[in-house]
């Protein structure tokens, strides 16, 4: 973590547990956090330390996101680590669904994420930054579960996986030492941390994961 100290981390989608989380321990880290999400009142209650900057902005708005990092070079310093936080889900069936909940998931699970990741890269490449980008999974990013009204959600978290082997691909193809790592990781280690229920249900998630052969790639838990 020495390398990163004094450093601009943004998260996208800082509030909620595992966003609000992954703030806190930055921050300890002596890093400097922009956290970005659509209620700054929530945003505000995440920590008081003067190295948190928060930021209201939609991410499934290209203005605002285009806003946003314009903003923090401007006003923070240089992105060198971009948290792709931001995701949702809405109850509902893809036989009968309603298309503007699905058109909302897709919105921001995976244009959201793409601008922003796009954004960071073109500021981290401007400023030969060799950054480090995290997009936060989800167990449906590599395995569906049997249970009802999750419509166009596991579709959309493997197209996060996805997103992020392709990005992974362009940036290696450009010879740019920038990295990219999607992770469910980091979400079943907060999970460990809280109760013996917890623990058994990260087990179970864990041993899904590796039974179907997903590659987690640990160096994102250096971060």
């Amino acid at each position: 973590m020495e390398r990163w100290k004094g450093q601009v981390a943004v998260v996208a989608g800082a509030t909620g547990g595992v966003g609000s989380e992954t703030v806190k321990r930055l921050l300890n880290d002596g890093i400097v956090v922009v956290g970005i999400a659509r209620c700054k009142d929530a945003l505000a209650k995440i920590s008081n330390s003067e190295n948190f900057h928060v930021l209201q902005a939609d991410i499934t708005v290209e203005q605002d996101v285009l806003n946003a990092f314009k903003w923090i070079t401007e006003n923070v310093g240089i992105v060198h680590i971009l948290v792709n936080n931001a995701g949702i889900g809405k109850h509902g069936n893809l036989i009968d669904g309603d298309t503007e909940k699905w058109k909302m998931i897709l919105d921001t699970n995976l244009i959201g994420l793409c601008i922003a990741t796009r954004e960071a890269v073109k500021i981290m490449r401007a400023n030969k930054v060799n950054g480090h980008i995290v997009n936060i999974n989800s167990v449906e990013g590599h395995y569906i579960p049997k249970l009802p009204h999750m419509n166009v959600y596991p579709a959309s978290k493997h197209g996060v996986t996805a997103l992020t082997e392709t990005f992974r691909q362009e940036l290696n193809s450009l010879e740019s030492k920038i990295k990219i790592t999607a992770s469910v990781v980091v979400f079943l280690l907060l999970l460990w941390q809280f109760n013996i229920i917890c623990r058994v249900l990260a087990r179970v998630l864990l041993k899904l994961i590796w039974q179907k052969q997903v590659d987690v790639q640990k160096r994102v838990l250096r971060l």
